[in-house]
């Protein structure tokens, strides 16, 4: 197979493998619902929690990761290099925030950021979890807490990897999250 046509294949495989919506049906197997229209709304883990308890959360947390660490074991496996691990990263977060089979309605992507960065530089997210602890800490609010401590995955990986490619990947994952969070951020900033 030409690298194009094996550049394509993992593109769609993982946009398709990050469309597997884990809350839609975790929740609609726990409750018959669809989950768009609970809660929040949002299609992710802690409106599967508020919907479908701890283990609606924690289901959709191990579907969620599990999705992003396959997809990107399949293009490891399949093409490798730095790359094509971001590109791959970067087609499953926007499989996870515009499921075609959802209407392209989805999540907003910290599990796929998260399991991205644990599987580029797993050291990141014990730095990520030290600087958590201590942000809440110090400041009382988890999600502003939250994005603090996501803001040094990037920065923790150029250090740690060497690598501009990884660090700029995981930077537009991590500024994608914000994106989508927008809302979120400023009330927590606020409150």
């Amino acid at each position: 197979m030409s690298q194009s046509l094996m550049l394509i294949a993992v593109m769609l495989l993982s946009y398709g493998m990050g469309s597997i919506a884990g809350a839609f049906y975790v929740v609609k197997i726990f409750t018959g619902k669809d989950i768009r229209k609970m809660g929040s709304g949002n299609v992710g883990a802690t409106n599967a929690g508020r919907v479908a308890g701890k283990k609606g959360f924690f289901m959709t947390l191990l579907i969620d990761a599990g999705k992003v660490i396959l997809a990107l074991s399949l293009t490891s496996t399949l093409i490798g290099g730095e790359g094509y691990l971001i590109l791959s990263s970067i087609m499953v977060m926007l499989g996870h925030l515009y499921p075609i089979q959802l209407g392209f309605h989805g999540g907003k992507g910290i599990v796929v950021y998260l399991a991205s960065a644990l599987f580029l530089c797993p050291v990141s997210i014990g730095v990520f979890a030290i600087i958590m602890a201590l942000s809440y800490i110090s400041i009382r609010k988890y999600s502003l807490a939250g994005f603090i401590s996501m803001g040094s995955i990037p920065i923790t990986a150029y250090v740690i990897e060497g690598s501009f490619i990884v660090a700029a990947g995981l930077g537009a994952l991590f500024v994608t999250v914000l994106m989508f969070h927008n809302r979120s951020f400023h009330h927590s900033a606020e409150t």
